[in-house]
């Protein structure tokens, strides 16, 4: 600690036309860096917790004192949700995964196509905000979960390897109310070789 807010390995302008200039900029240096900074605010004064990754403090909430854990799972997830978001997009990405996640995928859902269905249909129809993930449970089974707010699939024991923004937020100054054409959008930055590299580390 203090955690600190990412910088992005690409220019803000770099995800068009999938994902606008503006909607990036703000979407990262306000949303992210504010989740950010009360994340760290949160956490002042607790020596108990220093020196631990943020993905640790999330993974054993029971560790963290109740007076400030709602503020954790909030502050702490949107830090290190936004982290993965960005992390797993990228110019030049999108189409279909190759690698061990291409064969995980098409093991897990049948296809490419029906895991993009049903991502997609997880997304848009999820009620609130929120986000939509792809990972591993306990069992090292790849699934998708769609969890509300900014809570982390590492606090129930999964391994999230990517992730959908479905926060007004993350889409509304271009798309307004229309989130399944966001969806549709974000499949075209998808960084699947960074997805890859995730899983393979995450099923060691």
């Amino acid at each position: 600690m203090p955690f600190e807010l990412p910088t992005l390995p690409y220019a803000y302008d770099a995800l068009e036309p999938h994902y606008d200039a503006r909607t990036v900029e703000i979407h990262h240096s306000k949303h992210h860096a504010t989740y950010t900074a009360n994340f760290n605010k949160a956490l002042e004064g607790q020596t108990a917790l220093a020196g631990k990754t943020a993905e640790e403090i999330l993974r054993n909430l029971d560790a963290v004192p109740q007076a400030i854990r709602q503020t954790v799972i909030n502050m702490g997830g949107g830090y290190v949700n936004h982290n993965l978001f960005w992390e797993t997009i990228g110019p030049n990405c999108g189409g279909t995964p190759g690698g061990k996640i291409g064969e995980a995928i098409k093991a897990a859902f049948g296809s490419f196509d029906a895991f993009k269905d049903q991502f997609s249909k997880a997304s848009a129809t999820f009620f609130g905000s929120g986000w939509t993930f792809l990972g591993l449970d306990q069992q090292k089974k790849l699934h998708i979960c769609a969890l509300p707010n900014q809570d982390s699939p590492l606090s129930i024991g999964h391994t999230p390897i990517l992730t959908l923004d479905v926060w007004e937020h993350a889409y509304y100054l271009k798309f307004q109310n229309r989130r399944p054409e966001w969806i549709a959008a974000w499949w075209n930055v998808v960084n699947w070789r960074r997805v890859d590299e995730l899983y393979q580390a995450a099923m060691k």
